[in-house]
């Protein structure tokens, strides 16, 4: 059996006030995650953010994102065709993983603290990560990390629990450009 990866994830975003359109093209989410001590990123092919953010009232903010699980690329067809199956994703039953958040809180000088709920595989957290935001012109990205446990989520079943072939610990690593 060839060794899985990870994945586990949805990823986080911030807003506010008025909608942004999100710029796919210069966008991503991606896993992080250790496999047989080598480090991995995967992107996410397919993901959809929804951002309400004024810089003028960043708690005003509000932030949705949506990720199709089966869409992890881990650069390997074979590992792609494993990680939907039910032992990581399920993604039969579970196609989406989300992020909606509950509060966005200015931390700063171009940064934003944000907290809400993750959701992957059916399984709900609160989590909370730091967030910056820049702006260039008319486009506004945000970008941030959100570290999680992949069997808190069950992604990884059966002897997948093991965590001497693929690490627990994942980091969700995510930039969003956006428009007004």
């Amino acid at each position: 059996m060839k060794p899985l990866l990870l994945a586990a994830l949805a990823l986080p975003l911030a807003a506010g006030a008025a909608p942004l359109k999100t710029d796919v093209a210069h966008s991503q989410v991606a896993a992080v995650f250790t496999q047989m001590s080598v480090p991995v990123e995967a992107p996410f092919k397919k993901f959809a953010a929804s951002i309400d953010y004024d810089p003028a009232k960043p708690a005003a903010a509000r932030a949705s994102v949506e990720i199709d699980t089966a869409s992890l690329d881990v650069g390997d067809p074979e590992i792609n065709k494993e990680v939907v199956k039910k032992e990581w994703f399920d993604a039969a039953q579970y196609p989406k993983a989300s992020f909606v958040s509950t509060a966005i809180k200015p931390a700063g000088a171009g940064k934003l603290a944000v907290t809400g709920k993750l959701t992957i595989k059916g399984r709900v957290a609160d989590v909370s990560f730091p967030l910056t935001v820049t702006t260039n012109g008319s486009k506004t990205v945000f970008e941030g990390q959100l570290p999680i446990r992949r069997l808190a989520f069950n992604v990884g079943e059966g002897e997948w629990k093991d965590t001497s072939m693929v690490a627990d610990q994942v980091v969700i690593k995510f930039r969003v450009a956006a428009d007004k």
